[in-house]
């Protein structure tokens, strides 16, 4: 008799024990068609999911066999993969890090500089990059070139020169970068000096420095206003002295020109005169009066007439 279970099965037989009697000996057996059934599709559909890996939205996933990178990389989604094989997700989505350092200017003067670094992994070339740094490729070659660089950089520039000349720092830093991060597939898009901090001593000395210019300033533009009002007023001296001189000029031509009309007019009468024409004024203007004296025409004598 066989009694069936889903993965055992019971087998009853019946043997002959030492005394020759007769008894019934039960048997249990693995039911290895009904197993083998379930199991293989199970077994199947757990290698099917060991092959599919997730990599996350803005990461790049490295393939690795046995401790190998492989070449190419696998973009965000579901992607098939050996079951055997591992697969390393790197960010490659901007990153943003901030830096803090101390330099020295070239006058050797302290500063505490505080940066930000924007940059992200080239995705085609993310492979490369695991293969030959790692994982930890910011603190393993971003960091350290980014301290160097900015080190470097600001010893290049007089302490009073840093801050006026934020742009042209971040402009030098970014292109020192890219030069040392392009061989490995890393792009920086752009540095931002948020902060330069001098010592004590220096800022009170630059300080007081910008104190006496401005005073100096001060003066000089104070100076600078007496000179221009003082040339405005000899230039209004000078202006008037000419007008002056010109107004004199035109009354002297003016006076000869009336004293040449009036010659000439006196001329022109005189001209005109005959003995006549004076006896005729002369008559016109006597007022019907008797002269009281009479000189001689040779001035030798006067004689007084009476009333």
């Amino acid at each position: 008799m066989k009694k069936s279970g889903f993965f055992t099965r019971t087998e009853e037989t019946t043997v002959t024990d030492e005394k020759g009697n007769y008894r019934t000996k039960t048997e249990k057996r693995f039911n290895w068609g009904r197993i083998l059934l379930v199991f293989i599709p199970v077994l199947a559909l757990a290698v099917f999911l060991s092959c599919i890996r997730i990599v996350p939205t803005g990461h790049t996933g490295i393939v690795v066999t046995f401790g190998k990178v492989e070449e190419g990389s696998l973009d965000s989604g579901p992607n098939f993969v050996l079951p055997w094989q591992k697969v390393v997700n790197l960010d490659n989505r901007v990153q943003k890090v901030n830096i803090n350092t101390e330099a020295f200017s070239s006058d050797i003067q302290q500063v505490q500089v505080s940066t930000t670094i924007n940059y992200s992994i080239n995705a085609k070339t993310a492979y490369t990059l695991y293969k030959t740094v790692g994982k930890n490729y910011y603190d393993n070659i971003i960091l350290p070139r980014a301290l160097e660089n900015v080190k470097a950089i600001f010893a290049n520039y007089t302490a009073e020169n840093l801050i006026s000349h934020r742009e042209s720092l971040s402009g030098e830093i970014v292109t020192a970068m890219k030069a040392d991060m392009e061989s490995y597939g890393i792009t920086v898009n752009d540095i931002s000096i948020e902060d330069i901090d001098f010592t004590e001593a220096f800022t009170d000395a630059v300080e007081a420095k910008q104190v006496a210019a401005q005073e100096k300033l001060t003066a000089q533009t104070k100076q600078e206003q007496l000179t221009m009002e003082q040339q405005a007023q000899a230039e209004r001296d000078v202006i008037a002295a000419q007008a002056e001189l010109e107004v004199t000029k035109i009354q002297a031509e003016s006076a000869y020109y009336a004293g040449e009309k009036e010659a000439e007019v006196n001329k022109k009468i005189a001209e005109s005169l005959t003995p006549e024409l004076v006896q005729y004024y002369y008559v016109q203007q006597w007022n019907g009066q008797m002269p009281t004296t009479i000189l001689g025409e040779a001035s030798s004598f006067m004689l007084n007439l009476p009333n």
